[in-house]
């Protein structure tokens, strides 16, 4: 151990932690994906590039663009560590399932439960010559 500025260092974090999803946010891919599983599975988890919203900070349902195994896709944030809203769920990681350009899923299921907030919210978000986020709400097995 060496002593820097008078502390000890022992690879502790100076720095608060940030529970919002904003540029190079690391993210946990929860659809059974290919590129996802791979991904998971080297311990190389996808970063978040941008966020399509205004404030550049990420909520429930917002996409964002994810650097993912050297490529860009896009998907639909469904579980953050962020304090919420009441009545929606506080969750251990940042969730997010991945979609191709035309808004389907690129899986055909969703492991962990979302949020049924999630319902309104993406129904609101669904036009009808846009994206279709119902196809996500349709493969999800559980809703908390």
């Amino acid at each position: 151990m060496s002593l820097i500025f008078g502390v000890y260092a022992r690879r502790l974090h100076t720095t608060c932690t940030c529970n919002e999803i904003q540029k190079l946010t690391r993210l946990r891919v929860v659809d059974n994906s290919e590129i996802g599983k791979q991904a998971m599975a080297e311990g190389k988890p996808p970063r978040c590039i941008h966020v399509y919203n205004k404030t550049g900070i990420g909520r429930i349902g917002d996409k964002v663009l994810v650097a993912i195994k050297g490529e860009k896709k896009k998907g639909v944030l469904v579980g953050l560590k962020q304090n919420q809203k009441p009545l929606v769920p506080k969750f251990d990681s940042n969730n997010v399932v991945l979609i191709d350009d035309s808004g389907s899923p690129l899986g055909t299921r969703i492991h962990v439960p979302i949020p049924t907030v999630l319902r309104t919210i993406l129904k609101e978000r669904t036009h009808v010559k846009g994206t279709d986020f119902t196809k996500i709400l349709a493969i999800a097995t559980k809703y908390v």
